[in-house]
């Protein structure tokens, strides 16, 4: 068993590397705004919370206009909430795994689709100097999709969307929607 799924592996990578039309490495930063949703959400009031997220890029050229590009992104996600006069900042922060569809579809512009996996490293909700658990869930299945911009400098421009699938806190209808805007740089 062990043999097979690693000639399927080899055969896989060998495959990508000689049809591949390049790959690019690369690394991005930027802001996050993040939200939840659902029917939970709605009754609790929440109120997003603005953040950031840094990672690493790979691009796999297939043709000259699609590729695969996935990345592996620290993102700082949750919730704000203000109630009887207390501010309170949910901290839902992620490891996530986005492998997406890049399709060109003009010099440079590029939109992008596919599905995401986060896994949770940060589950409290923070109040006056005191934290506690939310009981989260420890992984975070949704897609992504947005548009990316790549300039031959190696420099480059996202906008995307992150939609949530999976309930955060199991049992509550709460689900992580996140908006967020990069700027990163293709080093190889």
């Amino acid at each position: 068993m062990k043999k097979s799924i690693l000639l399927s592996l080899v055969f896989v990578l060998g495959l990508l590397t000689v049809h591949a039309q390049g790959i690019k490495l690369g690394v991005k930063a930027g802001a996050n705004f993040a939200s939840l949703s659902g029917n939970d959400a709605d009754i609790l009031n929440l109120d997003g919370r603005t953040s950031f997220h840094l990672g690493g890029v790979v691009v796999i050229g297939i043709s000259e206009k699609f590729a695969v590009q996935p990345e592996l992104v620290y993102s700082a996600q949750g919730f704000t909430l203000s109630e009887f006069g207390v501010d309170a900042t949910g901290k839902l922060d992620y490891i996530n795994l986005p492998i997406l569809a890049d399709f060109t579809i003009a010099e440079g512009f590029s939109i992008q689709a596919g599905p995401q996996l986060g896994f949770n490293i940060t589950d409290k909700i923070e109040a006056e100097g005191e934290s506690e658990s939310l009981d989260a869930e420890g992984i975070d299945f949704g897609a992504a999709f947005g548009a990316q911009y790549k300039m031959n400098s190696g420099l480059f421009f996202q906008a995307r969307y992150a939609l949530g699938f999976s309930e955060v806190v199991k049992d509550v209808d709460i689900k992580n929607n996140v908006i967020s805007l990069s700027i990163g740089y293709f080093f190889l």
